[in-house]
């Protein structure tokens, strides 16, 4: 059994650790955010404009109906569940691009022809 003296230390400790963790820097940017910025960089890369010409018309969490992210592929193989993650639209021009994420990866460009919408609102869990 631990003495009472060595209790009081251990718990002093972890005090100490728990108020010098630096809070938060509020100036760094949510994960959505970050992943904006990504798309955005690949957007201008794609579309040839000035990352400034861009505009971010959405940037959702969203959840998937599967593995392909709302972006299937011929021949790829996906899950079968939800995902969690993002769907972010960037307008360059005329043409508005498509970027899909999971909650773990970067966003991803999808072609248009191969973008599906994902689950509605009302019916994720």
């Amino acid at each position: 059994m631990k003495s009472p003296a060595l209790l009081a230390a251990l718990l002093a400790a972890a005090v100490t650790m728990a108020c010098a963790t630096p809070a938060p820097d509020q100036t760094e940017p949510t994960g959505l955010q970050a992943l904006s910025r990504l798309a955005l960089a690949d957007a201008a890369l794609r579309s040839g404009l000035p990352a400034s010409a861009l505009q971010v018309e959405s940037a959702d969490a969203v959840t998937w109906r599967d593995g392909s992210l709302g972006c299937p592929r011929p021949g790829l193989m996906v899950t079968q569940a939800l995902v969690p993650g993002y769907r972010i639209r960037i307008r360059a021009g005329s043409e508005l691009l498509n970027y899909h994420a999971g909650a773990r990866g970067e966003p991803a460009f999808c072609p248009a022809s191969l973008a599906q919408a994902p689950l509605p609102q009302d019916l994720r869990r």
